[in-house]
């Protein structure tokens, strides 16, 4: 199967419960899905969401 990604930076100031809850409005209404989170020093996280290419369009991202 073939995958698109989309990295995302989250900044120190967004909290834990702020990012779950925007991870998974963009998981339940465009298809994303956590591949891989990485937490630095400084308190900023990676994110890498990913979902299956289709034929058909799907919404990107909203920031």
């Amino acid at each position: 199967m073939d995958y698109e990604y989309a990295p995302l930076r989250l900044p120190s100031n967004v909290d834990r419960l702020t990012a779950a809850a925007q991870l998974a409005i963009q998981a339940e209404f465009s298809g994303w899905e956590l591949a891989r989170v990485q937490l630095f020093r400084d308190g900023t996280r990676q994110v890498v969401l990913r979902r299956r290419i289709q034929n058909s369009p799907q919404p990107g991202l909203s920031y």
